[in-house]
C-alpha cells in the first residue's frame, strides 16, 4: 500500500539530523519574524525548561507546532510548505547558543545540528540541514550557518534586505539575552531544545496534498469552532426549552453583529479579562478554567452582551454621546492602529463600567492612549505588556484611583526616561517600519490639525539626508563628518512620511530635485512632518537639530514626559524592607557590582565597577550610562571599566544592571543573591535558587 501522508512527532535532534534535508522553494515569502517572535519564542522555551524539574528527563515535552512539507518516506529531500520561519528562527537560536557557550564540544555538536561538514578526502560538500530560498541562501549560510558567522552579523553596519536585516535583529535579541545566561545555563537550554522540544513533520509526496494540509492546519476553523463548542455548551445548559431559545438568538445576534472573526477575537479578550496572565493552553481549555460560567443567563445579559457592545464600539471607533464623542473616537483611532492589541481588555473591563460617563471616558482613553504608545516607542516585550495591562484590568475591577503617580495606568518616571531616550535615538534603526509608521503619524497629527493623517492608509517613511550620499553632492558637503551623518540619518529630525511607495533612486536625488519630484505633488504635501522640509532651502546639522527639538517637544507634551528621571531620588523612609546584597560579578569583563533593594529602589554600591563605554544597541538606558559618566558618578576610565565613585539609586534592577553591563539588560535575573544564589525575581517571591520559570521572572517586578 502506498502512503500519501505521514506524520511523526520528531524531538528536534531528528528534525535537525540526515533524516531530514530542507529546502525553502524560492515561491515562498521572505523572512518576516521580526524581534516580538524572536523574543517570545526564546522567553517561552527558558520559561518551560525552567518550570520543569531539575534533571532533563523530568521537564516535560515542549511541542513547536507542525510543518508541512512535500517529501517521499525514504528520501530526506524536504520542500518546506509551512514551517520555515520555525526553522529559520530555530537554526539561528542554535548559532547564536554557538556564540556565546565556551565549551568547544558543545559548540561543534550545535555546529552537527546546523550542518554537516564537508570532507575533503571523501570530495564532500556541505550539507546544509535548512537552505533558504535563493535570494537568501548564502547570506544565511555565511552569517548564521558557518562558525564565526553570526559574531560578524550582529556587528554588521550595512543596508540589507528586509529579510536579512530581520535575521540580524533577531541574532542581535538572541546574543544580548543569552548573554545574560550563565554557561551552564546555556548548556541546559541546547539540550533541552534538541531533546525536550518537538515538532509534528507532515509529509505528502506532491504539491496539491501538501497545500490541502496546510489549508486544514491553518484554517481559522479551530478558533471559530471553539466558539461554537462554548455555545453549546453555555446555552445549552439552560434547562428550560423556552429561554434556551432565547439566548440562542441573543447569542447569535451578537455573534451576527460582530461577524464571525471578530466574535471569535471577542473571546480571547474575555479570557485575559478573566485569566489576567499569558495564554498557556488553548482557549476551550481556559475559558472553561477562568471564566466558567456557572450561570448561563447571567453570562450572557451581564457579560458577554455589554462586552460586546464595548468590543464593537471600540474596534468600530463608534462611541457615542452629547460630549466628547469626536475626541474619545478619535483616541480610538490612534489606539487601533497599533499593532498589539493588549490594551483592549482594560478598555472593554472599563467601557462596560464607565461607558455613560463621557469625561471619565476620555480622560480614561487619553491616558491608555500615552501608556501604549510608549510602551510601543520602547518595544516592551509582549510578556511585560500582559502582565502592565493585566495589573490595569485589576484596578478598574477594584475602582482603584487609576491616576495616583503609582497607578498601573501612569508611566513611572523611570519609564517616562526610557521612552524619551528611545524617541531621541536612531528610531528607524532601532523599530519596524510599521511601529515607526504608527509613531511619525501620530507625531504628525500632534504638529497639525490632525484631521488629514488618519485617512492615509499607505505611508512609508523617507530619509530626508540620504544614508549613503554620493561623495561630491549637496548632502555631503552640508554634513562633512561622516559619524555626524550616521549620528542623524536615522533620527527624528531627518525623517518624513510619505503616502507613496518608495522609490530607491530618488533616495539619493539632490536636495532640491528630492522636494520637488518626491516630497511634494503639485508643490504641496499631505503631511505637516513633509511640509516643514520643503521650507528649508538646506538641509544642514542645525537644521536636523532644530526640528529635532521641536518634534521631541510636541510627543514630549503629548505624552507627558517632562517627569522623566532614570534614577530614583533616594528616599527616607519606605515601608520595603532592605533586601540581600546582590552581585553581579565576571571575572572576564572585570567586572564586580555590588548592590541592595532598598526602600522601592535599587541601590548600587561606591566602588563597584561597570564597563567604560556602552556597547550594546542605541538607545534604552544608553543615554543613563553616559548621564553617569558626565555626572561623575561613573569615574574616569581605567581600561575597559569604570568604578561607581558614589552610591547610586536606581528605579530598576535592570536600569542598574544595563548601567553595569553596558547594554541592555534583564536585571530580575542578572543580580544575584551573594549568599544564595537566588536571582533578584526569585527572591522576591522568596523561591529557592533555580525554582522560578522565565515568565514567573517577569512577574516579579511589580
Amino acid at each position: 500500500m502506498t502512503h500519501t501522508l505521514s506524520a511523526k512527532e520528531q524531538p528536534l535532534s531528528k528534525i535537525f539530523s540526515d533524516e531530514y534535508v530542507f529546502t525553502i522553494p524560492g515561491y515562498q515569502r521572505p523572512y518576516s519574524w521580526g524581534v516580538e517572535q524572536a523574543r517570545e519564542l526564546l522567553d517561552d522555551l527558558l520559561g518551560y525548561m525552567q518550570s520543569g524539574g531539575t534533571k532533563l528527563d523530568e521537564v516535560a515535552p515542549y511541542f513547536l507546532g507542525s510543518i508541512v512539507l512535500i517529501k517521499r518516506e525514504s528520501a530526506p529531500d524536504a520542500r518546506v510548505v509551512d514551517g520555515q520561519q520555525r526553522l529559520t528562527t530555530l537554526t539561528l537560536l542554535l548559532s547564536a547558543i554557538r556564540s556565546v557557550v565556551s565549551d568547544e564540544k558543545v559548540r561543534a555538536g550545535i555546529t552537527k545540528r546546523i550542518y554537516e561538514q564537508g570532507d575533503v578526502v571523501t570530495a564532500t560538500d556541505n550539507h546544509y540541514r535548512v537552505s533558504l530560498r535563493e535570494r537568501d541562501q548564502q547570506f544565511f549560510r555565511k552569517y548564521v550557518q558557518h562558525e564565526g558567522g553570526i559574531e560578524t552579523l550582529v556587528a554588521l553596519n550595512d543596508e540589507l534586505p528586509d529579510s536579512q536585516d530581520r535575521l540580524r535583529a533577531n541574532a542581535r535579541h538572541f546574543i544580548e539575552a543569552l548573554s545574560a545566561l550563565d554557561q551552564s545555563a546555556l548548556v541546559r537550554l541546547v539540550q533541552f531544545i534538541a531533546t525536550r522540544c518537538y515538532l509534528v513533520a507532515v509529509a505528502t509526496p506532491d504539491l496539491d496534498s501538501a497545500y490541502r494540509i496546510f489549508g486544514v492546519l491553518n484554517s481559522r476553523g479551530l478558533d471559530l469552532s471553539a466558539t461554537d463548542i462554548l455555545k453549546a455548551e453555555i446555552v445549552g445548559g439552560i434547562t428550560d426549552a423556552a429561554k434556551r431559545d432565547v439566548y440562542t438568538r441573543k447569542w447569535e445576534d451578537l455573534e451576527e453583529d460582530l461577524g464571525r472573526d471578530a466574535f471569535g477575537e471577542l473571546f480571547s479578550h474575555v479570557r485575559m479579562i478573566y485569566r489576567k496572565a499569558k495564554p498557556h493552553g488553548t482557549l476551550l481549555k481556559e475559558f472553561r478554567e477562568h471564566v466558567g460560567p456557572p450561570d448561563a443567563i447571567a453570562f450572557i445579559d451581564s457579560v458577554l452582551a455589554p462586552i460586546a457592545q464595548a468590543f464593537r464600539e471600540v474596534t468600530d471607533e463608534d462611541y457615542a454621546s452629547q460630549r466628547h464623542a469626536e475626541q474619545i473616537n478619535d483616541t480610538l483611532r490612534w489606539l487601533n492602529r497599533i499593532e498589539f492589541k493588549d490594551w483592549l481588555p482594560p478598555a472593554l473591563a472599563y467601557f462596560i463600567r464607565h461607558r455613560n460617563d463621557p469625561d471619565a471616558m476620555r480622560r480614561f482613553l487619553a491616558d491608555l492612549e500615552r501608556l501604549a504608545y510608549a510602551m510601543l516607542i520602547r518595544k516592551t516585550g509582549v510578556n511585560e505588556r500582559i502582565e502592565r495591562f493585566s495589573r490595569l484590568t485589576t484596578a478598574i475591577e477594584q475602582d482603584a484611583d487609576l491616576y495616583a503617580d503609582t497607578a498601573p495606568l501612569q508611566l513611572s518616571p523611570g519609564e517616562q526616561y526610557a521612552t524619551y531616550a528611545a524617541l531621541s535615538g536612531p528610531l528607524y534603526a532601532t523599530h519596524s517600519a510599521r511601529a515607526l509608521g504608527v509613531i511619525l503619524l501620530r507625531l504628525d497629527a500632534l504638529v497639525s490639525d490632525g484631521s488629514k493623517t488618519m485617512a492615509h492608509d499607505l505611508v512609508t517613511i523617507e530619509h530626508v539626508m540620504p544614508q549613503q550620499p554620493k561623495p561630491d553632492s549637496a548632502w555631503a558637503k552640508w554634513v562633512v563628518s561622516p559619524q555626524e551623518r550616521a549620528s542623524w540619518v536615522h533620527r527624528l529630525g531627518n525623517l518624513a512620511l510619505l503616502n507613496r511607495k518608495k522609490n530607491s533612486a530618488a533616495g539619493n536625488y539632490e536636495f532640491d530635485r528630492k522636494k520637488q519630484a518626491y516630497f511634494s505633488k503639485g508643490g504641496s504635501c499631505a503631511f505637516p512632518l513633509t511640509t516643514q522640509v520643503l521650507q528649508q532651502s538646506q538641509w544642514t546639522v542645525p537644521v536636523m537639530e532644530a526640528r529635532q527639538s521641536e518634534l521631541l517637544s510636541a510627543l514630549e507634551r503629548h505624552l507627558r514626559l517632562q517627569s522623566r528621571s532614570a534614577i530614583a531620588p533616594v528616599s527616607v523612609a519606605g515601608s520595603d524592607k532592605d533586601g540581600p546584597l546582590f552581585e553581579i560579578a565576571s571575572a572576564k569583563n572585570q567586572l564586580h557590582a555590588r548592590g541592595r533593594q532598598i526602600d522601592g529602589q535599587f541601590l548600587v554600591y561606591a566602588g563597584s565597577t561597570a564597563r567604560a563605554s556602552w556597547f550594546g544597541v542605541e538607545g534604552g538606558y544608553q543615554p543613563l550610562h553616559q548621564d553617569l559618566i558626565d555626572s561623575g558618578a561613573l569615574a574616569a576610565a581605567e581600561g575597559e571599566i569604570r568604578k561607581f565613585a558614589k552610591d547610586v539609586h536606581f528605579s530598576s534592577p535592570s536600569a542598574a544592571a544595563a548601567v553595569v553591563l553596558g547594554r541592555s539588560a534583564n536585571g530580575r535575573t542578572s543580580w544575584l543573591v551573594k549568599d544564595t544564589g537566588q536571582t533578584w525575581a526569585e527572591w522576591k517571591l522568596s523561591v529557592p535558587a533555580g525554582g522560578l520559570g522565565e515568565a514567573e521572572s517577569a512577574e516579579a517586578e511589580l
